[in-house]
């Protein structure tokens, strides 16, 4: 436990105190509510859902940087255990890792998929997604509980003592075997990483609502291994290296989390505005193009770096 760790521990524990309060709300506005009465009652908990509201929006958005202080967190204990080089192998340190990281990022999900609820529903003028969106909750807080007990689970059975593997060893390819999706070959997976991008944008752009959510799930499964096992070499200049963390070291000027950023958040903005569209019947434009130019942006700057060396270079890696 060093103090990186202990403030990260103590902001969530929080932020999790926090929720708990907003889930008494929560509670007794699902029992209570009724829209159409005038009691005394009923304007209080209007109140008490504005105050939910905020509780929510203020957790997103320290959900958001503690969730990049976290990968930060365990970049940084990669000097304490044996073998570790970068995050890959801190995260790998005992089954907890994954499953913590894989929650941060659907907490993440649910959390925008609340707000994009909420805002549709304040905008109405009355209320037509209320208990829908505090159901949303419930899942959100069901979800940030399980997250609490894997961050005190991972963080306490850490062995300092005993070696871990690194990074080359975990997303290395070995010998006869084929890590790549669908067994592609680069060529083929990047083939399939523009394709599912420019169709992407299209059903985005024409508004075809279930194309889109099912594009966007296999554009982000598409992208990682993109990322891995081609991308992030041109980022790191060795053919060798295959890793998601280091990118987001110094050394490589932290742009791993641009990349990162901007393809789970644009992915996740795209799954929310379709869906909302068919929930709704209601155009989620400003989403839509929210969601386009996030992944846009990924696909430049993952493109970018290939071009650069390439015009550096003269040869490809």
């Amino acid at each position: 436990m060093n103090n990186q760790v202990m403030v990260y521990l103590l902001v969530e524990i929080v932020l999790f105190f926090m929720l708990i309060i907003a889930l008494f709300i929560v509670v007794e506005m699902i029992i209570k509510w009724d829209f159409s009465s005038f009691r005394h009652s009923q304007f209080i908990l209007e109140k008490k859902a504005y105050l939910v509201s905020t509780i929510l929006l203020f957790v997103f958005i320290a959900k958001f940087f503690i969730s990049i202080y976290f990968v930060f967190t365990i970049d940084a204990l990669s000097v304490l255990l044996p073998g570790a080089m970068c995050a890959a192998g801190v995260i790998s340190a005992n089954d907890y890792g994954m499953w913590l990281l894989l929650l941060k990022l659907v907490i993440l999900f649910f959390l925008l998929l609340w707000m994009a609820v909420n805002r549709f529903d304040m905008e109405a003028k009355d209320y037509p997604l209320f208990r829908f969106k505090q159901w949303i909750f419930v899942v959100i807080f069901i979800l940030v509980s399980i997250e609490m007990y894997l961050d005190i689970s991972y963080f306490t059975n850490i062995n300092i003592r005993v070696p871990v593997s690194c990074c080359s060893s975990l997303y290395g390819q070995l010998e006869g075997s084929n890590p790549l999706p669908f067994g592609l070959d680069i060529k083929r997976l990047l083939i399939l990483f523009y394709a599912s991008y420019i169709i992407l944008i299209f059903s985005l752009w024409l508004k075809q609502r279930v194309a889109s959510i099912i594009l966007s799930m296999l554009f982000v499964y598409i992208a990682y291994y993109s990322v891995v096992y081609f991308f992030g070499t041109y980022i790191y200049q060795l053919p060798t290296h295959k890793c998601p963390f280091c990118m987001m070291q110094k050394e490589y000027y932290f742009v791993g989390y641009l990349v990162w950023g901007s393809l789970f958040m644009g992915v996740f903005q795209s799954i929310i505005a379709s869906f909302l569209s068919l929930f709704t019947k209601r155009n989620m434009i400003h989403d839509e193009k929210r969601a386009i130019i996030l992944i846009s942006i990924f696909v430049i700057v993952c493109s970018a770096y290939v071009v650069f060396y390439y015009m550096k270079n003269g040869v490809l890696l």
